[in-house]
C-alpha cells in the first residue's frame, strides 16, 4: 500500500481542492482509530475520514458513513467543543514528510482563533492531534512523558514534529548522486529492482511500489536518476488506478497507471475504495470467526455433557445384575455367613449356568446386603428412565448446534452476519449490542436470499430463524426443498399455482445445495416436496421440521 509522500503529496491538493471553504457539521468517531468530519462544502456535504490505524491510516473522502461508537471518546468530544461550525482554510502537506495539516478558523460568541489539526500517517505512529499555536488541545493517542521523552503528546505541550528519517530527500540532486555513484561502485550489472531498493532505502518518502514505478520510468528518460526523482515527485501527473485479485477483492492503489490496475476518477476515490472494501471483508472475517469461536465453545461443552450422560447411562446398564445379585442373596439367605466378605452362588438366570461371586458388607447382615443390592438396582432404573429422554434432548441440541455451525459457513454477506448475530443472542452466546443514546433499536427483519429463474421467485433463509419465517410466509403449494442428511438452508419456490419447470426445480436445488454442508461435494441429494407436506413440530427447535410426500434429485451446489 503506497501510503507515501509521494501519494500523500497528490491527495492533498485534491482535498484542498475539494474541502476549502468548507464548515464542519457533524464529527462522530467510529472506533479507537478513525474519526468521520461531515462538512458542507456550499454545493453538497462530503464526509472526511481521518484514520491513524497502523494498517490503515489515511485522510481521505468516502462514500459511505461508518456507524458512530455508542459513546463518543474524549477526543471526540473535544473536536466537537473546538471544531463544530468551524471553516476550512487550507490543507496542506507539511513538508515532504507523511503529515496532512487541515488549517481551521473557529469562531465562537467571544472568540476567534486559528486552530490546526495535524494527521500523521506514519504506519503504527500514526496519530491525529489538535493544536492551536503549536500548543497541543488534544491528541487522538497520547504519550506519557516516560514513553517518549523526544516528543509529549499531552494537551499543554509545545508541538513538536516527528524526528525525520535518515535518508535524504528527493530533491537534493547533489546528496542522491553521491549516494548513487557509490552504490554504483563494484557492480557491473544493476536491475531495475536493484535501483527500486536503492531509492527506497536511501530516499525518505517514498514507497517500495513507487519506487520501482519510478525505476521503471527513469530507462525510458534522458535525465540521470538523481534529476528524474525530484521532477517525478513535483510533477508526475496524477492517474489514480486500483489494482484486484481474482476475487475482486482490491490488491492496492497507486496514484500512476500500473497493468491491470482499474482507473478511478480521483486519489479519493481509489483510496477509499481499497480501505472500504478491505475493511469490510476483515470486518466480516472478524465477525464470522467470533460467531463461529462461540458456537465451537457451545458445541465443545455440549459434547462433553453428552459424553458425562452416555457414561452414566452406561453405568445404568448394570441395573439387572444389581437385580439378579439380590434376588440370589435373599433366596439363599440360610446358606449365608454372617461377616462375609463374599459369597458364590449358582446362577439360575444365566443361559449357560455356572456361578457368580457376590461382594458383601461384613458390617451387614445377609438380609441387609441383599436389600442393598435391591437399592443399588432401583437407583440405576430410575438413572436409566431420566437419562434416556436427556440424551435425545443433548442430541438433538449438538444437531441445532451443528445447523448453526453450517449458516455461519455459508454466510458471505453482512445481512446473513446480522441474522445469525440475531440467533446467537437468542441462545444466549451473545450479547445484545449497545445503541447509542437516542437511538432506537430496529426491528426490521433481514430479507431472504431471493433469486429468479424462469418467471417464478426463488427463496431461502439465511439461518435456522429466517428458515422458520420463510416456512411460515410459504404457500401450500409452494415447492420446499432442503438438502437430504445435510444442514442446509430451507428454500422456497413461489409457484403461485403455476407447474414448475425441471430447470427452476433443479436451479433451487443447486441453491440449496450451495447454502448446506455439502457445498463442497458434488451429486448432492435434494429433497422437495409441497410447503403443505411440511410440518414443525410443537416445542421444537428453530429450523427444525418433518416432512412427507417428498420427492429427491442429485445436483452439483452452485448458485444461478
Amino acid at each position: 500500500m503506497p501510503q507515501d509522500a509521494f501519494h500523500i503529496r497528490r491527495l492533498t491538493k485534491e482535498l484542498h481542492a475539494f474541502l476549502v471553504g468548507g464548515k464542519i457539521n457533524r464529527i462522530s468517531q467510529v472506533n479507537k482509530d478513525e474519526l468521520t468530519f461531515i462538512i458542507y462544502t456550499g454545493k453538497t456535504t462530503v464526509k472526511l475520514v481521518i484514520s491513524a490505524s497502523a494498517s490503515g491510516a489515511r485522510v481521505c473522502l468516502a462514500q459511505t458513513e461508518k456507524e458512530p461508537a455508542p459513546v463518543a471518546p474524549n477526543f471526540c468530544m473535544l473536536l466537537r467543543k473546538h471544531l463544530q461550525g468551524a471553516e476550512i482554510l487550507d490543507v496542506r502537506q507539511h513538508g515532504f514528510e507523511r503529515i496532512i495539516e487541515i488549517s481551521l478558523h473557529c469562531t465562537t460568541d467571544f472568540s476567534q482563533s486559528i486552530r490546526v489539526l495535524r494527521c500523521e500517517l506514519m504506519g503504527k505512529y500514526s496519530n491525529v492531534l489538535l493544536t492551536e499555536n503549536d500548543v497541543i488541545l488534544g491528541a487522538l493517542k497520547t504519550g506519557a512523558l516516560e514513553d517518549n521523552t523526544r516528543r509529549v503528546l499531552l494537551a499543554g505541550a509545545k508541538y513538536v514534529y516527528p524526528d525525520p528519517q535518515d535518508k535524504i530527500s528527493p530533491f537534493d540532486g547533489a546528496g542522491m548522486r553521491s549516494r548513487y555513484e557509490n552504490f554504483l561502485k563494484n557492480r557491473k550489472n544493476t536491475e531495475a529492482e536493484d535501483v527500486a531498493n536503492f531509492l527506497f532505502n536511501n530516499v525518505s518518502g517514498l514507497a517500495l511500489s513507487t519506487t520501482r514505478h519510478i525505476a521503471e520510468r527513469v530507462k525510458t528518460q534522458d535525465k540521470p536518476l538523481w534529476e528524474f526523482v525530484g521532477a517525478f515527485c513535483l510533477d508526475e501527473p496524477n492517474s489514480p488506478c486500483v489494482t484486484y485479485d481474482k476475487k475482486g477483492i482490491p490488491v492496492d492503489f497507486f496514484a500512476f497507471p500500473v497493468p491491470n490496475g482499474v482507473e478511478m476518477p480521483s486519489l479519493c476515490r481509489a483510496e477509499d475504495e481499497y480501505f472500504f472494501r478491505r475493511e469490510s471483508k476483515k470486518g466480516f472475517d472478524d465477525q464470522k470467526r467470533k460467531l463461529e469461536n462461540s458456537v465451537r465453545a457451545l458445541k465443545k461443552k455440549q459434547a462433553k455433557k453428552l459424553q458425562t450422560t452416555l457414561e452414566r447411562l452406561q453405568e445404568s446398564e448394570k441395573a439387572d445384575e444389581y437385580r439378579i445379585k439380590g434376588e440370589l442373596l435373599t433366596a439363599n439367605l440360610y446358606r449365608i455367613e454372617k461377616g462375609a466378605t463374599c459369597v458364590e452362588l449358582e446362577n439360575w438366570y444365566s443361559p449357560d449356568g455356572g456361578t457368580v461371586k457376590i461382594a458383601l458388607d461384613e458390617t451387614l447382615s445377609p438380609s441387609k446386603n441383599a436389600q442393598r443390592y435391591f437399592k443399588a438396582y432401583n437407583k440405576q432404573k430410575r438413572t436409566k428412565e431420566v437419562l434416556t429422554p436427556m440424551l435425545e434432548q443433548e442430541r438433538a441440541e449438538i444437531e441445532y448446534t451443528d445447523s448453526v455451525l453450517s449458516a455461519i459457513f455459508t454466510a458471505e454477506t453482512k445481512e446473513d452476519i446480522q441474522e445469525l448475530s440475531m440467533e446467537l443472542i437468542e441462545m444466549g452466546l451473545l450479547r445484545a449490542p449497545k445503541l447509542r443514546a437516542g437511538v432506537k433499536r430496529k426491528d426490521e427483519p433481514v430479507p431472504f436470499r431471493e433469486f429468479t429463474h424462469g418467471g417464478m421467485k426463488i427463496y431461502a433463509g439465511r439461518n435456522n430463524l429466517q428458515n422458520d419465517r420463510l416456512l411460515r410466509s410459504a404457500s401450500p403449494e409452494d415447492l420446499w426443498l432442503h438438502t437430504q442428511k445435510y444442514h442446509s438452508s430451507h428454500v422456497i419456490i413461489a409457484t403461485d399455482g403455476k407447474r414448475v419447470s425441471d430447470e427452476t426445480l433443479e436451479v433451487a436445488a443447486q441453491i440449496c445445495a450451495y447454502y448446506s454442508d455439502g457445498r463442497d461435494g458434488d451429486k448432492i441429494p435434494v429433497d422437495y416436496c409441497k410447503r403443505k407436506y411440511v410440518k414443525k413440530p410443537n416445542k421444537s427447535k428453530a429450523g427444525f421440521v418433518v416432512y412427507t410426500d417428498y420427492k429427491t434429485v442429485l445436483v452439483t451446489p452452485k448458485l444461478p
